[in-house]
């Protein structure tokens, strides 16, 4: 096979492919013999089909898939020998390329447009001045955290006197209705969502065994709740105007954890922390390690925009770029491309950068690496859950799970030179650090 590469520009070039008789003949012949082999045609036993047959039959597809083999191999060969920074696949090109008849010609020619990521140099120092934004770490944050942990690791008791956030149960009957009125076993209602500070008030301080009479409907101003307290449907709700007797039967109220061992060994597992100043201290540790991980989250895309900035004037082979996205993906539009096409490219200079740099700085991913970051994606989302401290058992399996899928290892690996080469790039420009609130900081990400 002969290969032969021109360059239309910078960044687009034509390769054209030409294919004898003996690049493919030997793999179609072959083909055709296992064919034979496994034919099953009336008439004729296994293995006996005549080759004249098999070739009439069978003869022009293999061609055309042996071919296709040969040239997909030969393209991808020939660029990769040759090093070629591509960008998307090789396409067909739509105007130079000769017609193909398989029944007729032995000999071919295919010619392919290439997309050729364009040369640049990207070059930082201390002249490049990027802004980090250094979130203040305060009492409140810490106390909140501690307010979170007592309340979800608290606990329900049953006490004898309602107080505004308790559940009451208690059996309901509608006044004045008789056997035919509404009744209602095991009811069950909070004060804390009654509307009516007068309806409110009925139930503070009354005690088991008590008998309230309120009304529903001025009680609740949302219809689903009335019909889940009285077990009717919500279209009922419309003919409910009488009050009703509740007979308290009991009351539940959840009471927060206290600061102690058993709370410590709840959050951050058996023995790791023993005193409230150890307790605290844990808190501050990992509100400060999110907030500095919020800094550098910051701090990327405004390295990632100051770094794209510096390819403005770069120029990339649009027209078969947008070739390719709409060969790729059914599903694109020509006008939807036309109003993504800039974003895009942001997004293929930043990944080109990011490249540059990782080669240039010899960035390599080793397996220490893979399981760092994989845990850190691990911690974020059990931290989602409430639960700030998984055995180290637990995550190393999520791990081995997470790399065994290949997009997700891809993930990861892009994650971590992705960190790696924002790491190089805050050590080497001068940084414009600016410290702010956790609320000015959330509101400028909201802004963005």
């Amino acid at each position: 096979m002969n290969i032969v590469k021109n360059d239309i520009d910078a960044v687009n070039a034509l390769v054209s492919l030409q294919v004898s008789k003996a690049d493919y003949e030997e793999k179609v012949e072959k083909t055709l013999r296992d064919y034979r082999k496994k034919a099953n045609i009336p008439g004729f036993r296994p293995g006996m089909v005549p080759v004249s047959l098999i070739k009439k039959m069978y003869g022009k597809a293999v061609l055309a898939e042996e071919i296709n083999k040969v040239v997909s191999d030969g393209i991808f060969n020939y660029i990769k020998e040759n090093n070629l920074n591509i960008l998307g696949e090789p396409l067909p090109n739509e105007t130079e390329q000769a017609p193909i008849d398989f029944d007729t010609m032995d000999e071919f020619e295919f010619k392919f447009d290439l997309g050729l990521a364009p040369e640049f140099d990207i070059t930082i120092d201390k002249k490049d001045k990027i802004k980090f934004y250094e979130i203040s770490l305060t009492d409140e944050m810490i106390e909140n955290q501690v307010k979170q942990y007592t309340g979800r690791f608290g606990q329900y008791i049953q006490v004898t006197e309602v107080d505004e956030k308790d559940v009451i149960k208690g059996d309901l009957k509608e006044v004045g209705a008789g056997e035919n009125g509404i009744m209602v076993e095991a009811g069950v209602l909070s004060p804390g969502y009654i509307k009516s500070n007068s309806q409110k008030k009925l139930f503070i301080g009354a005690k088991i065994g008590d008998t309230i009479k309120f009304n529903p409907t001025k009680a609740f101003e949302n219809p689903a709740e009335i019909a889940s307290l009285l077990k009717i449907t919500k279209d009922d709700v419309e003919n409910i105007t009488a009050d009703f007797e509740m007979t308290i039967t009991g009351i539940t109220r959840y009471i927060e954890s206290e600061i102690n061992e058993s709370l410590f060994d709840k959050v951050y597992g058996e023995g790791v922390v023993k005193t409230e100043t150890e307790f605290r201290e844990k808190i501050k540790e990992n509100i400060q390690r999110n907030l500095d991980a919020d800094s550098n989250y910051k701090f990327g895309f405004d390295a990632r925009e100051a770094l794209v900035k510096k390819l403005e004037k770069v120029v990339f082979p649009d027209a078969f770029l947008k070739r390719w996205v709409l060969a790729s993906n059914e599903k694109m539009s020509a006008e939807k491309l036309d109003e993504d096409y800039a974003a895009m490219i942001e997004d293929l200079k930043w990944h080109l950068i990011k490249e540059k740099m990782a080669k240039d700085n010899e960035v390599k991913v080793e397996a220490e690496d893979i399981n760092t970051y994989g845990r850190k994606i691990a911690l974020a989302q059990f931290a989602q859950y409430g639960m700030p401290n998984v055995p180290d058992d637990i995550l190393d399996n999520y791990v081995k799970d997470m790399i065994k899928d290949e997009k997700s290892i891809k993930n990861v690996i892009d994650g971590v030179v992705n960190d790696k080469v924002v790491a190089i790039i805050k050590e080497n420009v001068k940084l414009d650090t600016k410290k702010i609130t956790i609320e000015d900081f959330n509101k400028m990400l909201e802004a963005k």
